[in-house]
């Protein structure tokens, strides 16, 4: 079970300062919008004029607003690595519980409060709706990544594969979750924890 590349989207990548800071705002005014107008009436008119930028700067970095989505999925799990690091050197104990507690964790805050992500979240509902393998496999390879020192464990076949189980599980309970109740149900989340914790110890113990 190969690593899943990473997907790009970007026609032109950012070099000076001035450009990666335009790019940051046709991103952010993307996130904004969905939240507002959903996915089908986005456009990348309306991105511009939100991010105050000329129309031709959004197609200096994308085609479309698939483009443009797809770019905001990536920035979502870079910014979700960082997080799910941040809390792993903060843990000293607790093993692998804590760390899976903190994977969990970190997902649901970005669904809560991270603008766009609860239509566009590593790329699994664009289009809204639509379901992709890519985007959970490349989750499940940064886990890995992630984990594999921590846990001190090889970064395997066997445990990517372990780590893909978890999170194509999670993913689909915890939008169940979401799909009850606006801040995801607190029941279905726990039963998710416990779920995960069962599978993961059957490898990890």
């Amino acid at each position: 079970m190969k690593p899943v590349p990473h997907a790009t989207s970007l026609r032109r990548a950012p070099i000076q300062r001035r450009s990666a800071e335009r790019l940051t705002r046709i991103l952010d005014a993307c996130a904004d919008l969905l939240d507002e107008v959903g996915y089908d009436d986005l456009s990348t008119r309306a991105v511009a004029q939100r991010a105050g930028v000329p129309i031709g700067s959004v197609y200096r970095f994308f085609g479309n607003k698939r483009q443009m989505a797809d770019a905001l999925a990536q920035r979502n799990l870079e910014r979700y690595t960082e997080r799910v690091t941040e809390r792993l050197m903060g843990i000293r104990e607790g093993g692998w519980r804590a760390a899976m507690d903190a994977v969990l964790d970190e997902y649901l805050a970005m669904k809560r409060t991270a603008p766009g992500f609860s239509l566009v979240d590593f790329g699994n509902q664009i289009p809204v709706g639509a379901r992709h393998a890519e985007p959970n496999h490349r989750v499940a390879d940064r886990l890995t990544e992630l984990l594999s020192g921590y846990l001190d464990r090889t970064a395997d076949d066997d445990l990517r594969r372990t780590f893909l189980i978890a999170v194509e599980t999670a993913d689909t309970l915890v939008h169940l979750a979401f799909r009850v109740a606006p801040e995801g149900d607190e029941k279905i989340i726990g039963e998710t924890r416990e779920l995960l914790r069962a599978y993961l110890a059957r490898v990890l113990d």
